[in-house]
């Protein structure tokens, strides 16, 4: 299953593998960033879409902002598995979608592929398909993939169950897990996203796990307006926090700092968004 969706990486440093060697697991490499990330630029540039009919929404954009940054910083695509480092094929960005907006609403995994040539709106739709294909069922969910797998095995008896899912961790970490519980499985992306904006609620920082090959989860929230002083002067600016974990071993802490740059640098000219997603990003030095 792992050659179909990556491939083996070797033009790494020996620090790379000494660092594997020195945390082999996942959950014990991950490093957090905190950064507070100005939308002003891009809130204005939603606002006028929307005047003029298109209706993106913020999480559209992030998402697409995401991968556009992935496919210009391609360290970021990399996880480590059974000591090795592999490359994704595709940039996969996975998130939870609530059926409906209550306690008690089921959960499906999703995962959005951001082809090369995906623009803004294109990614857009993409989203809006598939949600609005969990929640137009008037309740009634088709689980396929992962999310059906996932709702069978969860109900097993803990005698059988817990031997399951050994035996499935270990294919995991051989790569040789089935199809069927890879698709639609937010462990196996390029990020795990959550949108905690929509709850109201600031960002959190979540570990990420060995089980699958996501090597990264970014948490979004709250947009807020925030006083600041740009150039000495007090300016109201649109301001969302981000939490992000990421495994350390795929890449150094400045590939990680520029990459969120470029996050931010597209913030600041979403009109870049309506490119293809893997067209190079200029980046104007400050």
């Amino acid at each position: 299953m792992r050659s179909k969706y990556a491939r083996r990486v070797k033009d790494f440093n020996g620090m790379n593998q000494i660092m594997i060697d020195l945390k082999p697991q996942r959950c014990v490499s991950d490093v957090y960033i905190n950064q507070k990330m100005d939308m002003t630029a891009l809130m204005n540039y939603l606002d006028k879409k929307k005047k003029d009919g298109d209706h993106i929404t913020l999480f559209h954009a992030i998402v697409a902002a995401i991968g556009k940054v992935y496919y210009n910083r391609p360290y970021l695509n990399r996880f480590v598995q059974d000591r090795h480092i592999f490359e994704h094929k595709y940039v996969d960005i996975s998130f939870v979608a609530k059926v409906a907006f209550d306690d008690t609403s089921e959960e499906m995994m999703i995962i959005i592929r951001i082809d090369e040539d995906d623009t803004l709106e294109s990614i857009s739709k993409k989203i809006y398909d598939k949600v609005h294909g969990v929640r137009d069922k008037n309740g009634k969910v088709e689980k396929k993939g992962a999310n059906g797998i996932i709702d069978v095995l969860g109900h097993l008896p803990n005698i059988i169950r817990v031997p399951i899912v050994g035996v499935l961790k270990w294919m995991d970490k051989k790569g040789i897990l089935p199809d069927s519980i890879c698709e639609d499985n937010l462990y196996y992306s390029s990020l795990i996203v959550s949108n905690l904006g929509t709850l109201k609620s600031n960002a959190i920082f979540h570990n990420i796990t060995d089980f699958g090959n996501a090597s990264g989860l970014a948490t979004i929230g709250e947009v807020k307006d925030e006083e600041v002083l740009i150039n000495g002067k007090k300016e109201i600016r649109r301001r969302c926090e981000f939490g992000i974990n990421l495994d350390e071993r795929i890449a150094d802490g400045y590939y990680f700092v520029k990459s969120v740059h470029m996050l931010q640098y597209l913030f600041d000219h979403p009109e870049l968004l309506e490119e293809a997603a893997s067209k190079t990003v200029e980046m104007e030095e400050k």
